[in-house]
């Protein structure tokens, strides 16, 4: 973006800190911002039937948080919650549209880290449709370690439902397999963090599904 475009984003957004466990954004309200995660880590689920929930991915820094609804019905299709103290830039929705107009590179990096989650999207649909429960667990540990932390350990920020709702799975079922996990020395608990002991079996029950 040029000097009059940065001024315009500048002029036209506000920054809100979020402790964990806060609503960043609410699925079914009215979208009115577009929001840049500056720092933190939050959650994207979608709120299901009878309070049960799939988390669609975990956020990063510094990733745009938008959605469909940015031109279908300017509505918000999905909740997003801190999951540890949280930087978020709100930027207008209006000041967006009009850098998209002006600023076609812009818009093309936009719709590629667009297309890029939601590719991510349909990766995790076929392993949570295609395979059983240790394999949809295997996976999701896999994304935590790998794509989200980047490292063999993490704090414990997720509880054992958000591990449960990240693998389409009920908490009772997602408890018992992370313990024969534990069992099997593949991962470590601790109350502050998840150890990944063993990769090599990990990848194996994600690969045999």
């Amino acid at each position: 973006m040029n000097h009059e475009e940065l001024e315009l984003v500048d002029n036209n957004r506000l920054n809100v800190i979020f402790k964990p466990g806060e609503t960043i954004r609410k699925q079914g309200t009215q979208m009115t911002h577009v929001l840049s995660l500056n720092s933190g880590l939050a959650k994207l689920y979608l709120e299901g039937i009878e309070s049960r929930n799939s988390i669609l991915r975990i956020v990063r820094p510094t990733q745009f948080i938008g959605g469909p609804g940015i031109y279908l019905d300017q509505m918000h299709h999905y909740t997003v919650v801190a999951l540890m103290e949280s930087s978020v830039c709100f930027i207008d929705l209006n000041t967006i549209k009009e850098l998209f107009r002006r600023n076609h590179s812009f818009a093309e990096e936009f719709m590629k880290d667009f297309s890029r989650n939601t590719l991510n999207v349909y990766n995790r649909l076929i392993c949570l449709t295609q395979k059983q429960m240790p394999g949809r667990m295997a996976d999701s540990l896999l994304y935590l370690f790998e794509d989200i932390f980047r490292s063999d350990h993490f704090p414990m920020l997720l509880t054992k439902q958000d591990l449960a709702d990240l693998s389409a799975m009920s908490r009772d079922s997602a408890i018992k397999i992370l313990r024969s996990f534990e069992h099997e020395g593949i991962i470590r608990f601790s109350d502050k963090e998840l150890l990944l002991a063993d990769h090599d079996a990990l990848k194996r029950i994600s690969r045999i599904g």
